[in-house]
């Protein structure tokens, strides 16, 4: 994969007409700098050297006030543009990273902790702000103003200027040295803060679990861990900044303190320059050290950034291509369904099919199974398939024992995995070829857990439009899916606040609300991981009721567990160990397959293991 430009590049492409201002800002401010001093020289010269009277520089120190007035908001007007370039950078560093997770693949957006990619999105790009708003305003008058004031101490006095000459490039040497070890240190904080977060988000998520097993002091200790190794690492990288202001104040004071001393040589001794040369020199030698060591701080902080953006570059350098980890996939993805994130994931299509008489997707298409084949990874399981056709409108049903590929196989078919051969072909064209937000829109994808967003029920079933709709729509497919009876109810009905992950729900509740968003939605493909599974009998029935009435409507492919979605399928396919073994229906497949039949019989007797 061809590398990139680096992501600090990128934002400060964008940020080229600020440049030139900053520029001008600075050359402004170096100009003022060495005016204010060499006022200040001048009226000190006339005021205690030449005795002059206070009434005949008062114009001069009229103009002294006002050059530092024009200092001051050239000052803060540098610090406004870099203030501007920072806000300008993070948020379209938040807009890229939210970006690449809205349109990476499904899987893809499985990998890695939750709580890691939230501090990577907020803390991550927040700690790139003094970058743009401290190092690039202080280089900047660093590249300007010190040259500026070493070219007026030169011409006031030459050995002052060698003596800067030679003294100045300690401090960028030492910052380089600095800032090349803070780099690492920085990147191996934002780590160290992924983590911490990515456990504490997990904690939060399973306390209930922990609890109910014992593990929550252990758990503790865990989170204790992260904190503490994220406290070091936050240490660490204040130790060298100590350590740099420490040489950077000691490097500062020495070579004042040999500036003044051969000044004061020159003055007294020999007495080879003036008074107003010798103090304007020894005001303008403050300033050109303080812009040097005010850069070194900068960079400090510029690393320190670098570090964070670093880790933004390396979620969005991430392949947006499907994880071949099999746990990520198989026990993630069952928590999610397309009518929740249609919008957001994302699988690599060809260009856009014209939507006509063979390719209309609003009506229940044919659908053919061309021996597919898949992996996650070398020597791991592996799915192979036959050829298989799927008419219009009919119930198919995926069968199998634990472990044998019935979920791989449903997520193929949802276009959530890629095949590494063969092709599922859709109305005769491969899935492919087809745009995937039009393919998403006619999908509807139910788990055995969907997820419930944060909001009121009407919010949650509307996530399930493809367009604007009214609230009579929402009622109805509400009423639809078996709500109307819970809603009712409610004090607020339809506007009952739900808990974030459906908190307040029963899991028969949190499979209703789904279903009430295929039903807004009209799918011509239903994909269900059996939504029944662990519900009582009735709210099984009323389930059972809503998905028949939704399936009139579409084609239906179920990884089926119980032995009524089974036996109502009007075609089976039966897998064993990640091979699609027979398809047919409920009797043939009794008759000709003893795998089937023995599968069947352990359902009677207590249930197919899921």
């Amino acid at each position: 994969m061809p590398r990139k430009s680096s992501l600090i590049s990128q934002q400060m492409s964008s940020q080229r007409k600020n440049m030139p201002l900053l520029a001008i800002l600075s050359l402004g401010l170096g100009t003022a700098i060495v005016s204010q001093a060499g006022l200040l020289a001048e009226a000190v010269q006339r005021i205690f050297v030449e005795r002059a009277s206070f009434s005949s520089v008062i114009m001069l120190l009229g103009i002294l006030l006002a050059v530092m007035a024009v200092r001051t908001l050239l000052s803060y007007g540098n610090g406004k543009v870099g203030l501007r370039m920072a806000a300008t950078a993070k948020t379209n560093m938040r807009a890229a990273v939210l970006q690449n997770l809205t349109h990476a693949s499904m899987p893809s957006t499985l990998r890695g902790q939750t709580g890691g990619k939230v501090s990577i999105a907020l803390d991550a790009v927040d700690e790139a702000d003094s970058y743009f708003s401290q190092y690039m305003p202080r280089m900047m008058e660093a590249a300007i103003i010190p040259i500026l004031i070493l070219v007026v101490t030169f011409i006031q006095h030459a050995n002052t200027g060698f003596i800067l000459l030679f003294t100045a490039p300690f401090i960028p040497l030492f910052m380089i040295l600095v800032g090349l070890k803070t780099k690492n240190k920085s990147e191996e904080k934002y780590a160290q803060l992924a983590e911490f977060s990515g456990t504490f988000l997990d904690s939060l998520q399973g306390l209930v679990t922990l609890k109910i097993f014992g593990r929550a002091h252990r758990q503790q200790q865990k989170i204790e861990h992260s904190s503490l190794s994220y406290r070091d690492a936050t240490m660490g990288i204040l130790k060298i900044a100590f350590t740099n202001t420490f040489m950077l104040e000691s490097i500062v004071m020495l070579s004042i303190g040999i500036v003044a001393l051969e000044l004061a040589i020159q003055l007294l001794v020999f007495k080879s320059m003036t008074f107003h040369t010798a103090f304007l020199v020894l005001l303008l030698v403050p300033e050109f050290y303080n812009l040097l060591k005010n850069t070194g701080t900068a960079f400090h902080s510029g690393r320190t950034s670098m570090g964070a953006v670093r880790k933004v570059e390396q979620m969005l350098e991430e392949p947006a291509g499907e994880s071949r980890d099999a746990n990520s996939i198989e026990g993630a993805l069952t928590t999610v369904g397309i009518n929740e994130i249609d919008s957001m994931d994302r699988v690599e299509r060809g260009s856009k099919l014209e939507i006509g008489n063979s390719n209309d997707l609003s009506v229940p298409p044919s659908m053919e199974i061309d021996h597919l084949q898949f992996q996650y990874a070398p020597d791991s399981f592996k799915l192979e398939t036959g050829r298989i056709q799927f008419n219009p409108g009919e119930h198919i049903a995926i069968v199998g024992k634990s472990g044998s590929g019935k979920t791989t196989l449903l997520h193929l078919i949802a276009g959530l995995l890629k095949p590494e051969s063969g092709t599922l072909l859709v109305n005769g064209s491969p899935l492919s070829q087809y745009d995937e937000t039009e393919w998403f829109e006619h999908v509807s994808y139910i788990t055995q857990h969907p997820y419930i967003f944060a909001g009121t029920f009407s919010e949650n079933i509307a996530i399930g439009a493809r367009g604007s709709i009214s609230r009579a729509e929402i009622e109805r497919a509400g009423e639809e899916a078996g709500l109307t009876a819970l809603t009712a109810q409610l004090e607020h009905g339809f506007d009952t606040f739900v808990g974030e992950g459906g908190r307040g729900l029963s899991g028969g509740e949190k499979q209703r609300l789904a279903l009430a968003r295929a039903f807004l939605k009209r799918p011509a493909i239903i994909l269900f991981d059996e939504p029944t599974v662990g519900l009582d009998l009735h709210t099984e029935r009323v389930l059972q009721r809503s998905i028949a009435k939704l399936a009139k409507t579409a084609t239906m492919i179920t990884v089926a567990h119980r032995l009524y979605t089974i036996q109502q399928a009007d075609k089976i396919l039966f897998m064993d160990n990640g091979v699609l073994v027979d398809s047919g229906q409920h009797e043939e497949l009794l008759g000709r397959l003893p795998q089937y039949a023995e599968m069947i019989d352990v359902e009677r007797k207590g249930g197919i293991s899921s």
